[in-house]
Parts: C-alpha cells; structure tokens; sequence
C-alpha cells in the first residue's frame, strides 16, 4: 500500500510540474528594461529656443504624458510646457503663469502625475511658495508656503516628499537677510511643511569655521548666513545633502525627523600644487596653466548622489558665488589689495594684470594676523567637480583643471573668464547609461556639458563634451525606459539664450 502511495504521489507532482512548467531552474525573472549604450557617444537630435536671457534655467519631464516643464522667467514669470514625444521636433503647447502665486520661478520638478515649482516672492526676502499642478490638465492641487527664495526643488525619489533649498539672500542694502532654511512637504499628509533653520548649529560656528566653512555677512549672524542652494536625495528617501554654496559647505538632514544631523565644511582647494594649475589672467593674451600661491573655496552649487557598498557618494559641482551687494561686497581683484611683504617677496610681479593682478578673490579670507595685509589668497570656487563620501564628508576625488585643459583643447574655454572662475561648473545629473553610471557636468561659461564615466565613483573617466547653448543651467537625464524614444536621453536647458537641446548616445 505505501508504494502505491508513493507511486501515485509521484505521478501527481509529476503532472502538476508539467502544468504549471515547475523545474529545477530557478522561475524566470522579467528582466528591467535595457539598451545597451555607449555613453562616450553622445550627439545633439534636437534642439529649441523659448526665449532670451532667463527663458529655459530648469527643466522637469513627465513620462505619463510625454511633456517638459521648463522654467521661463523672460518676458514673464512662467513654466513652458512642452510637446515632448518627438525630442528631434519640440514646441511649446501651453505655459502656466507664476503671477498668482508671487514673481520669478526659480526650479521645477516631477513625480507622479504632478509638477511642483519653486516661487520667489516679488519682495525676495519674504517668505516663497511650491505650487504644485496637475501636469496633464495643468490645473492647480495645491500651493505651499516655505521660506525665503526657494532656489531649488525636488521630489523624493518614492514620492512622498517635496524638498526646497530656500537661499534667503539679503537685499541689495543688506538690511534684511532672511534665514536660510530647507523645507520639507508631505505629499501624503495634504502637503504640510516642515521649514527648519540651521540653528541647532549655531554653537559649533567656531569649529566649523576652522575648517573651512564660512560665516561672513554684515554681523555674522550663523542662522541668517547660511544659504542652502542645492539638494540631493537617497534611493530610500531617507536622507538628503543639501550644498551650502556661500558658505562652502555640505549639510545632511534625516527625512523622518525634519532634522539637519551634520554640516560639512569642504576645505580648500591648493593650485600650488600639481595637477591644480590654473590660468588666473585674462589680460595675459593666452592660455597657460600654472601653478599659484592661491587657494580655491570649493562654493559647490549643483550636487548628485549614487550610492555603492554602502556609502553614498556627493558630486559637487564647484561654482563658487560671491556677495556683491550696495551694502556689501566681498572680492576685490589682487592688484587691489596689500600683500605681506614677507609671505609673498615677489608681490610686485605677482600683481601685474598678466599674473595675478586680475584675480577675484575674497576680502573676508587671507589677514590672518589681522595687520591689513594679506596672507594668504582665496578665489571662488575651485574649477573643478568633486565626490565626498556622504558619510563623513571627506573628499573622495576632485577633478583637479581637467575641465579647463578639455575645454581648452575643444576650443571651448572663454578666457575672459580666467580672472574669476574659469569654466564655473554649476550642474550635475547622474543616471544609467546602459551599464555605466554617468555623470553630466554643465559649465556655464564654457557653454560645454562634460561627460564622465563614474561606474567607480572614487575614479570618474573623461568620456567627451558636448557643446549647448549658452550659459547651460539644467542638466537633465531621462532614461531609457521612461523615455518617448527608448533610448536615453540627455537635456540641457541655458538661461542666457534660452535654448533647450537634447542629446543621445548610440546603441551598442
């Protein structure tokens, strides 16, 4: 009897594997899509003018309806929205107006059926909003106030949150500075902000400034100082880094709580050394790259994340900014100001236009004995981009001048700009580009998008360059599975002329 059992068990498994097709391997798995791309290989397809000097800054593209979004503050205050299921033959099908909800747009961003701007106040220092729209109808869902100029925003990579950089720049006077801050949205909860200042901080303003994180508007005050520009998110949207541009610093903030849980100080960067050189003049009728007893502040504006074993990974792109207001003004050029005689013996030379004469720098760095003079010479930004471990904020890699010696060599290079900072890298977007993970770095005053190979994020590869409009402002990846043409697209967006361009590689 038990074998008949045994015999009928069998025959019973047997048919059943047969119908359901059970095997010994294991069950297939529906592989994600994928094209197998060579991101060395990047090309212009399309191309399209909205406007003239602020008519295309940030771009945001909606897979569901195939449109773009694309930040225009020209002739008016607006979001354009663009037909974008043939990137090769774009247009503007509609626009939605900001004058209901204050003045200039500053950043756009999509997630989920819906478009969320940033909007200053028409009086900047007051308090901005995200208005979030329907991006298939365009009609309104809700409008949320958050702090003082939101420069920047963005969704969570799950949904669920809506973050803003609010910079809180001063007025012209600088009798007003607003608090820097960064809100934070529950998309979930009918939209309710949390805005959280950098106050908890404010006690560690000695040590933080000791390396090399800057506090220095009219009367010091670290709350109102601070201005948050940038933000990058985790893939668990559990944690954000935010670029502190002025203050040359990086801060972290845990979602959950609404809390800022660290501020990195980036340090400076030595073009005294090799592989920093740099060509410091614009009056010397040429380009030559050398190296000079000047520092770099770092003054990050862009930031991107990827992650790998663990560790989260911040590429900066190293702009730099400077105050320049009625009420105060940080740079002066070196020809302008008194070095210590000793510290530098050659400061006549070192003065002349072809030298060192014609560099920006900052006043409020350099006296370190507090006698007049300077003893030590800081220029904004650091012509580079970096990656600091997420963790700790340690820098991981730094780009050194290759962005200036391959623009250089494609004929790119503005050398008017050489006297303040160079090629200023302001952008940075990183995604999959078939195997490889890619960074994007715009540079708005080389007209230029550098392409780099960052599979290994501690060693970033040059791959090429691409030429866009002028002064590219958004930088921005779609890819390939969201994409209208199943290829991976890259679109880059310049403020000064207005032109959005579209650019793909070829499949392998």
């Amino acid at each position: 009897m038990k074998h008949y059992l045994l015999f009928v068990f069998l025959c019973l498994f047997i048919f059943s594997c047969k119908k359901n097709k059970i095997t010994n391997d294991p069950k297939p798995v529906k592989p994600e899509f994928f094209v197998n791309e060579d991101p060395a290989t990047f090309k212009e397809i399309g191309s399209l003018d909205i406007g003239d000097v602020g008519a295309a800054e940030i771009s945001a593209f909606d897979a569901a309806t195939n449109r773009l979004f694309v930040v225009n503050n020209g002739a008016v205050n607006k979001v354009d929205v663009i037909d974008f299921k043939d990137p090769l033959h774009m247009s503007v099908i509609n626009s939605i107006s900001m004058a209901p909800y204050g003045g200039a747009v500053n950043s756009v961003a999509v997630s989920g059926g819906k478009l969320a701007a940033a909007i200053e106040y028409t009086d900047k220092q007051a308090n901005g909003k995200v208005a979030v729209f329907k991006t298939d109808d365009l009609s309104v869902v809700k409008v949320i106030n958050v702090g003082a100029l939101p420069d920047m925003v963005t969704y969570s990579p799950d949904g669920k949150f809506i973050l803003t950089a609010n910079e809180g720049e001063p007025n012209d006077a600088y009798t007003n500075d607003p608090a820097g801050t960064v809100s934070i949205i529950s998309v979930a909860n009918d939209y309710a902000v949390t805005t959280i200042n950098f106050s908890a901080f404010a006690g560690h303003k000695a040590e933080l400034m000791a390396k090399g994180f800057r506090i220095f508007g009219l009367g010091n005050d670290f709350v109102k100082d601070i201005e948050p520009e940038y933000i990058t998110i985790s893939a668990d949207s559990k944690t954000v880094w935010v670029t502190l541009q002025e203050n040359n610093g990086i801060a972290k903030i845990d979602i959950a709580t609404k809390t800022i849980t660290n501020i990195f100080p980036l340090g400076f960067k030595d073009y005294n050394v090799a592989g920093n050189e740099i060509d410091p003049s614009d009056k010397d009728n040429k380009l030559f790259a050398a190296k000079w007893p000047v520092k770099g502040i770092y003054m990050p504006d862009g930031i991107a994340v990827i992650e790998q074993g663990g560790i989260p990974y911040l590429f900066t792109a190293n702009e730099g900014d400077a105050r320049e207001y009625g009420g105060f003004s940080e740079i002066k050029r070196i020809k302008d100001i008194k070095l210590d005689a000793v510290l530098f013996p050659n400061g006549a030379d070192l003065k002349k236009d072809a030298q060192l004469g014609r560099l920006n720098i900052t006043t409020t760095l350099g006296d370190t004995d507090g006698d007049g003079d300077y003893d030590a010479l800081y220029s904004l930004g650091s012509r580079s981009f970096s990656v600091w471990n997420g963790l700790d904020g340690k820098q991981v890699f730094d780009s050194k001048n290759e962005l200036d010696t391959k623009n250089i060599a494609a004929g790119a290079y503005d050398d008017g700009r050489s006297d303040d900072k160079s090629v200023e890298p302001e952008g940075i977007a990183i995604g999959k580009i078939g195997n490889k993970n890619v960074a994007f770095v715009g540079m708005e005053r080389a007209d230029a998008v550098a392409v780099y190979d960052v599979t290994d994020p501690t060693k970033p590869v040059f791959l090429q360059l691409l030429k866009c409009g002028d002064a590219p402002e958004g930088v921005l990846i779609i890819q390939a599975k969201n994409s209208p043409t199943k290829k991976s697209l890259l679109v880059v967006s310049s403020e000064n002329d207005g032109v959005i361009k579209v650019y793909t590689p070829n499949t392998i």
